[in-house]
């Protein structure tokens, strides 16, 4: 065996995980094979066993699945899959069912089949550390913990009490394993916590000879009952469309988990595996899980150990940053800001508007202080690192300052002008623009080198992305310190060149201005905003519109304009941009704030909106024809392709930051890997010949060029 130790002494069998090469236990090939040797030697010294010990040589206890040959799988391989975990069920199986007691020392974090492999114990001690994971997350990737976790779990906690952590993936902490009756016993941190764990395992042993599984006994009950009982069988009866609510039918996970979870407590628990080895091996053969491992695993970890940062840097802390306007997206930087103890400088015109700008971190740690989640002198300790001011000279010695004023070139130059000279020796400058090119913005600093684009999506303090601008003369340095303050505040960075919208905002105003001209088709505003939701978008295209305000989409369009006119060209709205300069100039339909766009607003008190009568009489045409599936695919399909674009021209520089930034900034459906892995996942021919199709019928916006079709091929992953 290479990746397990095996000792026999005094009675007692330690297995020790230990994958030579890696900083952890992984469910590698090899694994398997040492596994299957593992059960045929306990079953060889099963007279001079007294009790197996399972522990790890490295500071987590076991990570899980070899995701790489996860997505070197494909459909033609399920039969071989589904023998595969079967038999490392039959090995889990030998362990657990030798008639000898077994203990898992966990160490550090169990997460997936590591978890799994905790779970063979009959008998589980932990080290009481609130760092370390527990739990099965594999529905996150599109898998369900096929290892016989659905199994055990929903035989541990009940079908309800196992739901949060199969259906939803919630991971917990040591003490809460032990709450939940999952860990039995808790060691202090320290020196001589693994020495501990040992001796507890050996007394334990010594006073359980017998030890076994609780459903192995004869008056074994599942905790909250089975599937027919009233209480259960009533709660059965409406989960699965609660389920089907939330993944909208693009998610077979959670279906498959709650299947086996179901259908598992209803027969033996040999059958309860079978069932459950025949999910995993349809999951793990299907587009879905290797789209959601791609970018969820291998493309996150990419953006995490800084494959888009330039190498050239030094690591960036920053310590104060000042922030040029205290609206809801200034504020909301500065909260985080001072959440991540950054000393945060929140300038406007007027102390009032700062005031007001700090305010926002106040209301926002204040909820999280009634519902126990932040003490008092934390907030405390938050709301003194926000200095709200309308002084200019309180800029003085920032290593970074942020412009986040309105979306207008001159005024940007203007605060960019003013506020620079007072950067501390070294320190940068950025702009929050959503659309304006930074290399244009650039021209109004002195260090042009110094200067990048920080583009944040609002709420603030919810979306995770952070898109990181280099503009025709943003140096590395600058580049590296903008992606280490991302990091620093928590949130995700990709990183994009400068073009005009730069990549998310490009995108994300294909869905929106897609969806704007299909009603200037004639098609039915409802049909529209189902199909965005059904295809798994957030929100439908309208009501995103009125979001954001259809009179910012027009005042983009008329900087558009202006621009092409400055250049000595002529720029033509689509016919999206055409359909929302009508609704603010004809209509006056502003958007939400303005009191209604294409939704109306209720004032009463829990009315809800709902989309504006006057748009089936000015747009709704009864003769046109259209479907559900045409309507889905020109949402998801028309943001592909201005992705692929995207890359193709080099504002994009790896798929990576298209699937992840598409995911995280602009709510492209999750059950897809993002946008660029969406056509990886169907395949590039056959993405081409359905653009092809949708090209034909609804305008170049569709087409896919030699180039583009080069640029997606380039970039395909390979594992």
């Amino acid at each position: 065996m290479k990746t397990i130790k095996y000792e026999l002494h005094d009675g007692i069998a330690t297995v020790t995980f230990d994958e030579p090469g890696s900083p952890v236990n992984t469910m590698c090939a090899q694994w398997y094979e040492d596994m299957h040797a593992l059960a045929a030697q306990v079953l060889h010294d099963k007279d001079a066993i007294r009790g197996i010990v399972l522990t790890s040589a490295k500071t987590t206890f076991f990570a899980g699945a070899d995701l790489k040959a996860t997505m070197r799988i494909r459909p033609s391989d399920a039969g071989r899959i589904f023998e595969e975990i079967e038999r490392i069920k039959h090995d889990f199986r030998t362990l657990e069912t030798l008639g000898k007691p077994v203990v898992s020392l966990l160490g550090g974090t169990a997460l997936g089949g590591g978890w799994e492999v905790a779970l063979i114990g009959h008998h589980r001690i932990a080290i009481d550390d609130r760092k370390i994971q527990f739990g099965l997350p594999e529905v996150t990737l599109g898998l369900l913990p096929g290892a016989s976790g659905v199994t055990k779990m929903t035989r541990h906690l009940g079908l309800m009490g196992a739901q949060p952590y199969l259906v939803e993936g919630k991971t917990f902490t040591p003490a809460q394993a032990h709450e939940m009756g999952l860990v039995h016993a808790l060691v202090q941190p320290g020196e001589g916590a693994q020495a501990e764990m040992r001796a507890q395992a050996l007394a334990w042993i010594a006073a359980n000879p017998n030890a076994q599984h609780p459903w192995e006994a004869k008056d074994y009950k599942v905790p909250g009952g089975l599937p027919s009982s009233p209480k259960v069988a009533g709660m059965l009866s409406v989960a699965p469309a609660m389920l089907a609510k939330q993944t909208r039918g693009n998610y077979p996970a959670p279906e498959a988990i709650l299947a086996c979870m179901v259908e598992g407590l209803q027969v033996d628990m040999p059958t309860a595996l079978r069932i459950e080895s025949r999910h995993l091996a349809q999951l793990m053969t299907g587009v879905n899980a290797r789209s959601m491992i791609n970018t969820f695993f291998f493309n996150m970890n990419a953006i995490k150990s800084g494959q888009s940062r330039p190498t050239l840097a030094a690591r960036f802390k920053p310590t104060k940053v000042g922030l040029l306007g205290a609206g809801m997206m200034g504020a909301g930087i500065a909260y985080v800001q001072a959440s991540k103890g950054i000393t945060s400088v929140l300038k406007d015109v007027s102390q009032e508007k700062a005031d007001a700008g700090k305010a926002y971190s106040a209301k926002i740690s204040q909820g999280l202080v009634d519902k126990g989640r932040m003490t008092a002198a934390a907030q405390e300790k938050l709301l003194g690192l926000i200095h709200p001011t309308a002084a200019l000279p309180d800029l003085q010695d920032c290593d970074l300052i942020i412009e986040a004023v309105f979306e207008n070139r001159e005024l940007k130059a203007r605060v960019t002008q003013e506020a620079e000279p007072l950067l501390k020796a070294g320190g940068f400058f950025a702009s929050n623009t959503s659309t304006l090119p930074i290399s244009g913005l650039a021209k109004a600093s002195t260090a042009p080198d110094k200067f990048v684009g920080i583009h944040f999506f609002s709420p603030v303090d919810k979306m995770k992305l952070v898109e990181i601008i280099r503009g025709q003369a943003t140096d590395d340095e600058t580049v590296a310190r903008a992606f280490d303050y991302v990091q620093a505040i928590g949130k995700i960075p990709i990183v994009v060149n400068d073009s005009r919208g730069f990549f998310t905002s490009r995108v994300f105003g294909t869905f929106v201005m897609e969806g704007a001209a299909m009603l200037g088709e004639g098609i039915p505003a409802a049909a529209i905003e189902n199909a965005g939701m059904q295809c798994g978008m957030p929100v439908g295209p309208l009501a995103v519109l009125d979001e954001t305000a259809l009179t910012l989409s027009v005042h983009v369009m008329d900087q558009t304009i202006a621009d092409f006119a400055a250049e000595g060209k002529t720029y033509v709205p689509t016919p999206g941009e055409a359909l929302v300069a009508q609704m603010v100039r004809q209509h006056q339909r502003l958007g939400r704030a303005g009191g209604g766009g294409f939704y109306d607003y209720p004032a009463e008190k829990g009315a809800k909106k709902h989309l504006w009568p006057q748009l089936k009489a000015l747009y709704e045409k009864p003769d046109v024809a259209w479907t559900i599936a045409d309507l889905k695919d020109r949402l998801l399909y028309r943001q592909a392709v201005e992705t692929a674009r995207c890359l193709s021209e080099n504002v994009l520089t790896s798929v990576h930051d298209a699937n992840i930034g598409s995911i995280f900034g602009i709510g492209f459906p999750a059950w897809t890997g993002g946008a660029m892995q969406f056509i990886y996942g169907m395949g590039v021919d056959a993405f081409a010949a359905r653009c092809a199709e949708l090209s034909s019928q609804y305008g170049p916006g569709f087409l896919v060029t030699d180039a583009v079709k080069a640029a997606i091929r380039k970039f395909e992953p390979v594992y």
